[in-house]
């Protein structure tokens, strides 16, 4: 096994053996999708704790959208199953999407219609939405998003950031147990992205369950609870944000102006460290923090502070993905 394996073995590990079980609202076991002789998704088992904000990350081709679509009933897997809010899929659909709200590789509108006129016609289709309750609930919705002054404009003459918002207010329509995102942000400028943030964290704070794909790694750190990485197919990692990247950082972090000695005292104890920032990285791959001080101190290096290295997102995402080979493409973009 790889040192990268040994790695991604080590965050799966360290997080089932810390997370406590929880009521999921949804989860799949064995999902399989196949598209002639291309693997899009193999054997995924994934779980989206009730009430977190779970971001989905992967490279293209690494079967988050395919996931998703097989998660709401759009795509029919070719293996395994599929629970979405305790009822099993495709059986139990109509009763859990009425309770779903979601927007999946770009929202689909009328082109001669308003952002408004669409709305309501969407509205009208929506189980939940009484008829006298849909004009409010629209304008609602499109001042959530943002949308409001733009939304006796035809669907046709909007930017691709307006599409977004308006497939989101479409999701936003009636309070939702589960929120399903792909890509929420895709064409959005940073201010649109951070009311897309803020909406999310006003879902999360009302005690819906959030699930988000997306490519933007500080966006995901900066919003979600939990995380699940997706590399060619299958899960390779998933649990709670925190402690995926403090599983997967075994290091720490000691600030001292004794650089030098500090190096030379380490590597006397067969002990692997680097000079960095204006102090030194030191691994804790066979030793432990305390051992490493004790040396450090014996040696007479002033240690001015020591602190657990806390991996970013990005270097998560990249220990987990890019040891491997690149993802097959499967018929799906992503």
């Amino acid at each position: 096994m790889t040192v990268e394996a040994n790695e991604r073995a080590g965050v799966e590990s360290a997080v089932a053996g810390s997370t406590p079980a929880r009521v999921l609202a949804a989860r799949t076991r064995g999902l399989r999708k196949t598209y002639g002789r291309t693997v899009a998704v193999d054997r995924v088992d994934l779980d989206l704790p009730e009430g977190a904000v779970l971001g989905m990350l992967g490279p293209n081709g690494s079967g988050k959208t395919t996931t998703i679509r097989m998660l709401l009933g759009l795509t029919q897997p070719t293996a395994g199953e599929v629970e979405l809010l305790g009822h099993a899929l495709p059986g139990g659909a109509g009763h859990a999407l009425p309770h779903v709200g979601a927007l999946v590789e770009g929202p689909g509108f009328h082109p001669f219609l308003s952002g408004r006129e669409n709305l309501r016609r969407v509205g009208a289709a929506e189980p939940l939405l009484a008829t006298g309750s849909i004009r409010k609930a629209v304008d609602d919705a499109l001042e959530r998003v943002g949308l409001a002054a733009a939304a006796g404009r035809n669907y046709r003459g909007y930017s691709l950031g307006m599409k977004q918002r308006l497939g989101l207010a479409a999701a936003l329509l009636v309070p939702r147990r589960l929120i399903v995102l792909d890509e929420p942000t895709n064409g959005l400028d940073p201010s649109g992205t951070r009311e897309v943030r803020q909406v999310i964290a006003d879902l999360h704070a009302a005690g819906a369950t959030v699930l988000v794909s997306s490519h933007l790694l500080a966006e995901v750190e900066a919003t979600c609870t939990h995380v699940a990485v997706l590399h060619q197919g299958t899960v390779v990692a998933q649990g709670e944000l925190a402690e995926l990247l403090q599983a997967g950082s075994p290091a720490l972090q000691v600030s001292t102006e004794d650089i030098s000695t500090a190096l030379n005292a380490l590597r006397a104890a067969k002990v692997s460290a680097r000079a960095e920032g204006d102090g030194l990285r030191v691994e804790l791959t066979g030793t432990t923090a305390p051992e490493v001080l004790r040396t450090l101190v014996q040696a007479g290096v002033a240690v001015q502070e020591a602190r657990r290295h806390r991996a970013g997102l990005e270097e998560l995402f990249a220990r987990l993905t890019e040891s491997e080979p690149a993802a097959i493409d499967a018929e799906e973009p992503r």
